[in-house]
């Protein structure tokens, strides 16, 4: 627990308006995404990066544990405070963003910026910034590189981290470093900023962002593709892919999932649509962007799309996405509670991936409705229980560690965006060796030797 002397110093550093404790703001910042709730002993909002310093130096001094926190979004845990102590909230002063170089086209923003205004800032002088994760209209960057988001746009664009160029932190001990360059190459040193991005807030508080950009494509289309069943579209997925296609997107939603968006929002989908996938293509020139569209339709069309339906004004494209958009409220009709984990295999793994998942929820005898992001191999898989009954939700978990083993024996992962935090730390030995585990924890106590910073987060 927090003393009268410590928030005495804190409202020496960030001002008495900038720290609470009351009730409200404890149970405002006790819980992300995931409902899991854990209150913290006060709430900082530091104004900029030399508070932030000051912070960290002196909660290192009197080993008090941090907890930086955007829009608390996550899906995992990673910005809960477990252990009390201070959630450090970047959102209310540190959101600006403070330079578009368009002759270098890359922007510098602070971490507290929300990921679709720099979006549509940027656009406005005919850049993209492409990563696009769900919470896009109220997620951070700072969460977003803390994270290594990915969104729709990743199967053409890739993540977050391909557009980090440069970060500016600061340590445990207060220390302030600056990681990478504005430059396109830099070899110099380790990849620091490589190391920071998605450590969760474990190894140091990020303060400033410089995000490469890229020049906005002038054309774009939607499509929707119709098959009788999942194996269909995903062996779809992986052999379009093989024959050149380069889709902005390829979304899949399956059968179940379609089920529930037709019950929940009454929209019309065809009744044998066994799995549905959706996606962009986009370009400079109008020839390309039909290239694009031609080679998806001939190769779903081989394996066994039935439907196949493009759209290029903005309010019959924007039709076409608002299933895939909606679909994650929509599952919950098979269950109160969703255990939601975002697993990655190689994309032609997926047809036996979702294969196996399926068999997974019939020996529990739970509905696992899948969608998720085909066109990289990342899968949100979602077994539905009832949050009310102890002895589903235990075997719900029980479940989920079945396909966190199945899909690393197929080499993939724990996690394709959402990050480890807390739901996943368990099972991080599923994924890693000893020595692995073992870097990584050594790699923590480098960079924070006390243990202050998000301590439990990624079972650090």
């Amino acid at each position: 627990m927090l003393n009268k002397k410590h928030f005495k110093n804190f409202e020496k550093i960030v001002g008495k308006e900038n720290i609470f404790d009351d009730k409200a703001h404890m149970i405002a910042y006790s819980y992300d995404a995931t409902r899991e709730r854990y209150e913290p002993d006060a709430v900082l909002f530091p104004k900029d990066e030399a508070d932030l310093s000051e912070i960290l130096k002196y909660c290192n001094e009197n080993q008090i544990i941090i907890t930086p926190r955007g829009a608390g979004s996550g899906f995992t845990g990673g910005a809960l405070p477990k252990n009390g102590g201070i959630i450090l909230a970047l959102e209310k002063h540190m959101n600006k963003i403070l330079e578009i170089d368009e002759k270098n086209m890359l922007a510098i923003v602070q971490p507290g910026v929300i990921n679709m205004d720099l979006q549509n800032h940027v656009e406005a002088l005919g850049l993209f910034y492409p990563p696009d994760p769900a919470s896009e209209q109220y997620s951070t960057l700072g969460g977003n590189v803390s994270e290594n988001a990915g969104g729709m746009r990743a199967a053409k664009y890739g993540i977050t981290k391909d557009y980090v160029m440069a970060l500016r932190a600061v340590l445990a001990n207060g220390d302030i470093i600056q990681a990478g360059k504005k430059t396109i190459k830099d070899v110099a040193g380790y990849n620091i900023a490589g190391i920071l991005i998605a450590s969760e807030g474990t190894l140091a508080v990020i303060t400033e962002i410089t995000l490469k950009l890229l020049p906005k494509p002038k054309y774009a289309s939607s499509y929707l593709a119709v098959f009788p069943s999942v194996e269909h579209a995903m062996n779809a997925v992986f052999k379009s892919l093989a024959s050149g296609a380069n889709p902005v997107a390829m979304e899949f939603i399956d059968a179940l999932s379609v089920a529930a968006i037709k019950k929940k929002l009454g929209v019309e989908l065809p009744e044998d649509a066994g799995a549905l996938l959706i996606g962009d293509v986009d370009g400079n020139i109008r020839e390309e962007v039909a290239f694009q569209i031609d080679t998806l339709q001939k190769s779903f069309e081989e394996n066994g799309c039935s439907v196949f339906s493009v759209a290029d004004k903005k309010d019959e494209r924007e039709k076409i996405w608002y299933a895939r958009r909606n679909v994650s409220q929509c599952v919950t009709i098979y269950g109160s509670k969703k255990l939601n984990e975002d697993i990655s295999v190689p994309r032609s793994k997926l047809p036996e991936a979702l294969k196996e998942i399926y068999k997974i929820g019939e020996k529990y005898g739970f509905n696992v409705p899948c969608f998720g992001h085909a066109g990289d191999g990342n899968i949100h898989v979602n077994v539905m229980v009832d949050g009310s009954d102890p002895k589903q939700l235990e075997e719900g978990h029980k479940a989920i560690e079945e396909v966190f083993k199945l899909v690393v024996a197929m080499g993939g992962t724990l996690s394709g965006e959402h990050g480890i935090g807390l739901s996943k730390a368990p099972f991080m030995d599923i994924a890693f060796n000893d020595a692995e585990l073992a870097l990584f924890k050594s790699i923590k106590k480098a960079f924070d030797p006390k243990n202050i910073l998000n301590p439990g987060k990624m079972g650090l």
